[in-house]
């Protein structure tokens, strides 16, 4: 039985990727008040898997920055904070079950199969409203949310963007794939 790959990064990339990342954070401070760069790099340092994740949340385009903590667990929250929907994770239907349904021109991979590889969630429709109250995006791009289980079973999914300042929640059929529809991860740490 073949060994899964391992999920960590070598130090010279984890290295970029705290630079990187502290970078954003110093730079974006109203999306993580209160917080502190230090607390922050402590629970990623002591998370290799949580970085490995993290990298390929950059890699594919999404900006990943802190824009929250929770109090309860101590989790630090990491959204894509990509200006439109992470490029590298377009073209995409919403799960492996409504890929499997496509009988052609079926897209690479789902935005759920694709979160699962990376090791993020996808967020909900709360979430999505949530963080944009601190910034704005997809304003020409829309990108999946979690779906409520009922709305899936019927063979629907649904999606977000920002138009008019204002979110907007849709539907598609969850095989559906557009080129300028991907999904925004979250990664708690």
């Amino acid at each position: 039985m073949a060994k899964s790959p391992k999920k960590e990064l070598a130090s010279k990339l984890q290295e970029e990727l705290l630079k990187l990342l502290k970078q954003r954070f110093d730079k974006n401070k109203d999306r993580h008040k209160g917080l502190e760069w230090a607390k922050v790099e402590a629970r990623l340092k002591g998370n290799p898997s949580k970085l490995w994740s993290l990298h390929e949340m950059e890699r594919t385009g999404g900006e990943p920055d802190v824009v929250g903590f929770d109090k309860k667990s101590g989790e630090i929250l990491f959204v894509d904070c990509s200006q439109e929907s992470p490029k590298e994770r377009r073209s995409i239907c919403y799960d492996g079950a409504a890929l499997d349904a496509r009988k052609e021109h079926k897209p690479k991979t789902s935005a759920m199969d694709m979160a699962a590889e990376m090791g993020v969630e996808i967020i909900s429709e709360d979430q999505y409203r949530e963080l944009q109250k601190v910034g704005q995006f997809d304003l020409k791009t829309s990108s999946w949310v979690l779906t409520p289980p009922a709305i899936r079973k019927l063979g629907g999914a649904i999606f977000c963007d920002r138009r008019y300042d204002q979110v907007f929640t849709y539907h598609n059929g969850a095989e559906s794939y557009y080129a300028a529809r991907g999904f925004r991860g979250m990664l708690k740490v």
